[in-house]
């Protein structure tokens, strides 16, 4: 009988590391084609609502189903994501969750009523809950420790380079083509990362991954939409809405009592107690924070872009590159020299401290003559944040166990998600308080000032993520990354 040697640990035996290698491109490759497809789907889909509304002969206003139900579909099946994974194995559900990610995005392009085309976004949302922690923790369980580094790196391909090139392609798609087609495009990067999966992935299973939590579940996916629905779309209806203030109260009061019956479950769906783990709190938190910030200034842009300074879709979304190219040079830089050199405590304070200033100093940019001096601070925005995202996502995971990982992932994604929701929400709710436009000699006109007090709040959610960063240890982090002594 030929004994099966775990995925989560170096092989030892010489025909072994050939195996091993061939998973962690196996799992990157499968990986990236997912979160590439995932995060650039909601950029390419903001491209398209206005001609989504006019096809559909619906309001501006109600074209926000169209996100909200997404968002609010994601946050019901994070939480349950690291638990499937674990019980029906990772290789399995992330297949799946490709699956029905694929399928749903065809079918939005085939919805023939808004009504439809939100139902499908919610079964989106459901595959994309389920694909991102289960994928991340493949990643991290098919890398050892001291190759955290080059995991993380591998993880900013999609997230420097999907939400530029939506933008980019949306616009292409929807001029060129038609709106169906931002969704009929994640047709042929699903086949083909369902197919290569199938190949060549390995099962990577949990020796005892309990009972499902149903309370647990229930509550977490009632708490956790209610939440992220009243977030969403607390800047357009009003955070003093009846509507508004007793969603966000209720699912914060849901999710007080999740707390409380999670840490008391001997088998938890969230195991929370993750989060007593000093390293795993501090850049959690200060990655939350820092995605509010750093996500929140890319809501702005496209809109200071188009609407502030009169460029096109297609030319605010060139303007957006060079951001991807940082966070992509920023990587290489913090993953090959800066972290091991520096630690990850002062690589994330220095990370957060470069995009605050370089969103501040976006405030200052009133006119397409300085479209130069833009591109360059969205240039140092990229190179900076991606210092932090190369030192939080390995971090994070320094001290987590292997048998723990699927449900790190679950959290660590979860507060990504939350983090990017509030960080949006709360520079629209800039926006609708001063307004967008102001009236300047009988004409309506562009009111830059709302997008520049946007840029500052956004750098002063960068700052305050820096707090988070100096209570990491570096011992703690830097420790599990450096290569074993050989005999």
């Amino acid at each position: 009988m030929i004994e099966q040697v775990s995925p989560f640990t170096p092989a030892a035996k010489p025909p072994e590391p050939r195996r091993h290698t061939s998973q962690k491109a196996a799992v990157s490759v499968v990986f990236v084609a997912a979160m590439f497809m995932n995060i650039m789907d909601i950029t390419i889909v903001n491209v398209a609502l206005p001609a989504i509304g006019h096809q559909f002969a619906v309001t501006e206003a109600s074209l926000d189903a169209v996100a909200t139900g997404y968002l609010v579909s994601l946050a019901v099946f994070i939480p349950a994501a690291g638990y499937l994974g674990d019980r029906f194995g990772p290789k399995r559900i992330l297949l799946i969750a490709i699956g029905l990610f694929t399928v749903a995005s065809v079918l939005c392009g085939l919805a023939d009523s808004l009504g439809a085309l939100v139902a499908y976004r919610v079964l989106q949302g459901a595959g994309s809950g389920m694909m991102t922690p289960v994928g991340m923790a493949m990643l991290y369980r098919a890398f050892p420790p001291h190759e955290r580094l080059r995991a993380s790196s591998i993880l900013t391909i999609p997230t420097a380079v999907a939400p530029a090139l939506g933008p980019v392609l949306g616009g292409a798609l929807v001029t060129g083509l038609t709106w169906r087609w931002v969704f009929f495009v994640n047709l042929f990067i699903g086949i083909a990362a369902i197919a290569f999966g199938a190949l060549f992935l390995q099962e990577q299973r949990q020796a005892h991954p309990g009972r499902f939590d149903l309370t647990g579940f229930v509550l977490s996916g009632v708490g956790f939409a209610a939440v992220m629905y009243g977030i969403s779309q607390g800047p357009g209806i009003g955070w003093t809405h009846a509507q508004i203030f007793g969603s966000i109260a209720v699912g914060a009061a849901i999710l007080a009592l999740l707390v409380r019956v999670e840490l008391r479950t001997t088998a938890p769906l969230l195991r929370l107690r993750l989060l007593g783990n000093r390293l795993f709190r501090s850049t959690n938190t200060a990655m939350a924070v820092g995605t509010a910030a750093f996500l929140g200034a890319l809501f702005v842009i496209p809109l200071f872009f188009q609407l502030g300074l009169g460029l096109t879709a297609l030319q605010s979304g060139l303007n957006t590159l060079p951001e991807a190219v940082g966070v992509l040079l920023g990587a290489q830089l913090g993953s090959r020299v800066l972290y091991r050199r520096l630690g990850p405590r002062c690589l994330i304070a220095l990370g957060l401290s470069g995009v605050a200033c370089t969103i501040a100093l976006m405030s200052l940019i009133d006119s397409r003559s300085d479209l130069w001096w833009m591109r360059l601070l969205m240039l140092g925005m990229g190179l900076s944040m991606g210092q932090v995202v190369i030192s939080t996502q390995t971090a994070t995971f320094a001290t987590i166990s292997p048998a723990d990982t699927g449900h790190a992932s679950s959290l660590f994604s979860m507060s990504r998600q939350l983090g990017s929701a509030t960080g949006i929400a709360l520079l629209a709710t800039v926006f609708a308080a001063i307004g967008t436009t102001h009236t300047v000699a009988g004409h309506s006109t562009a009111n830059l000032s709302a997008y520049h007090i946007a840029f500052l709040a956004a750098a002063l959610l960068a700052v305050l993520a820096v707090l988070p960063a100096l209570t990491v240890k570096d011992a703690d982090a830097v420790s599990d990354t450096a290569p074993p002594r050989s005999a």
